[in-house]
């Protein structure tokens, strides 16, 4: 059975309910499924996932959650390939904010295409001044994501 991890990185718990939404749609589709709160870089090098999907919130002017801080700044420093690594993004985010609106979820992918990983399908940005409940986007977007991108099991 191929592995998804969902690694989550959240302010006030709405990436993770998202992570956690989600996930059932991909055990359906034939996964085994593992929600990772505050990952370490060796949750993802040390034991690398079939499929990866990141759920990550911004916060302050585009900032990384606090709870993902040290995954970022250990995927900087150690710079592993991730050449073999497929993922999606779910980025939350708010565009009162303006240019910094999803600036971690941009940052996050940006890092992962910088160390060869493959991003499948179009990452998703939920706007919290348009979406009130998050799942209420990533739950079609999961569905469709499976589909387009030919992954169930």
């Amino acid at each position: 059975m191929p592995k998804l991890k969902i690694y989550v990185g959240t302010v006030y718990g709405g990436a993770l309910d998202v992570a956690e939404q989600v996930a059932p749609l991909f055990e359906q589709a034939g996964f085994e499924v593992a929600v990772i709160e505050q990952p370490a870089i060796g949750d993802l090098i040390d034991d690398m996932p079939d499929l990866a999907l990141f759920c990550v919130s911004t916060t302050g002017s585009g900032n990384f959650p606090g709870d993902f801080v040290p995954f970022v700044r250990e995927l900087k420093a150690r710079t592993p390939s991730l050449t073999a690594l497929r993922y999606g993004l779910i980025a939350l985010g708010d565009s009162s904010y303006g240019d910094t609106f999803c600036g971690s979820g941009r940052a996050l992918d940006e890092i992962l295409a910088d160390l060869g990983a493959q991003r499948l399908g179009e990452r998703l940005e939920i706007d919290a001044m348009e979406t009130f409940m998050a799942d209420d986007a990533a739950l079609p977007w999961a569905e469709e994501w499976i589909e387009a991108q030919g992954l169930r099991a």
